[in-house]
């Protein structure tokens, strides 16, 4: 770099709001800029408050006073707790924030130097397991799904079930039509009850009360939480059926064959582990588009599902 070179700095960076965000130049100007962003700026917020109350509320010299109290006890194969039982009126501190120290490393004892502490695995974080109402499957059992299925031999049946990405990102919701293996699938962002809701009720307002009815007329689910909540989809706004539901035995994938087996085909394009968050619908609707063109010989070795579809009564809805 020349030794004269000098930068040059718009001179409107050193007057209110000192940014470039609302100039009208913004995108013709050459000079270095200066933008805001409300994202970047919570962030850097938020960082400095944790890191302000990270660490320890105490001098260094009650921290010297700690450590040359419990560190030479506890090298001599005390507790903590023995050690506080035994030196109730010397003791500097509570065993709580003892065992803080100790732990966090910046004591002259270890943890090694515990007599039993070593000896415990550490433990799990508790799981949030939601709860899931069983009655909901009541009445409506695999059993009852082929009672049912023999009654009305005629009913399109539907299997639903859910592709994960990554724990706690955004998950799939697949649907496929049996009669014509034609399968959907929706990004949701969280795997709950709720979301699984939303979709059917965005297909129902969709589709229209006939064409709905017509199509999702029974439903086979696994016992995943997320279709813990039967009623919401087989009810309209106006508490008419709309469908029936029904459930598959624990650890039976045999007894949904056809969502089973096309979810082999979304993870040859997104394979277990894979995020969805960076995923948009768009995305979603391509990947399905290229699935639901292949070809499939079991089915019919010279028609691919979609023409299949369209010779139903399903034309308008599936395409």
């Amino acid at each position: 770099m020349c030794p004269d070179f000098k930068e040059e700095v718009c001179p409107q960076l050193s007057v209110p709001p000192y940014v470039c965000n609302g100039c009208p130049n913004r995108h013709r100007c050459t000079l270095k800029k200066r933008i805001y962003s409300a994202k970047s700026a919570n962030d850097s917020y938020e960082k400095t408050l944790h890191e302000a109350r990270e660490g320890f509320n105490i001098s260094d010299a009650e921290l010297a006073d700690i450590d040359s109290f419990f560190s030479p006890l506890i090298k001599q194969g005390q507790s903590l707790y023995h050690i506080i039982r035994n030196n109730r009126d010397t003791v500097p501190c509570s065993e709580s924030t003892a065992r803080r120290l100790l732990l966090s490393g910046i004591l002259e004892a270890r943890k090694i130097d515990l007599p039993r502490a070593v000896r415990f695995k550490k433990r799990k974080g508790k799981r949030n397991n939601m709860k899931v109402d069983k009655k909901c499957r009541e009445g409506r059992t695999y059993n009852d799904f082929l009672s049912f299925s023999e009654k009305h031999p005629d009913m399109l049946i539907t299997e639903i079930d859910s592709v994960v990405g990554t724990a706690g990102g955004k998950v799939l919701l697949t649907v496929i039509l049996r009669n014509c293996n034609f399968m959907l699938a929706f990004l949701r962002d969280k795997n709950t009850a709720q979301s699984v809701e939303q979709i059917f009720t965005m297909l129902f307002t969709l589709l229209g009360r006939k064409r709905y009815k017509s199509m999702f007329q029974v439903l086979l689910a696994d016992n995943g939480t997320e279709f813990s909540n039967p009623t919401a989809i087989e009810k309209g706004p106006d508490g008419e059926r709309k469908s029936y539901m029904f459930y598959c035995n624990p650890q039976a994938p045999q007894e949904k064959t056809k969502v089973e087996n096309n979810h082999t085909l979304i993870r040859r394009i997104l394979p277990k582990g894979t995020t969805f968050d960076n995923l948009s619908q768009t995305d979603i609707n391509l990947m399905m588009s290229h699935i639901n063109s292949l070809k499939f010989f079991k089915v019919n070795a010279t028609q691919h599902p979609v023409p299949r579809c369209i010779k139903s009564e399903l034309k308008g809805a599936c395409i």
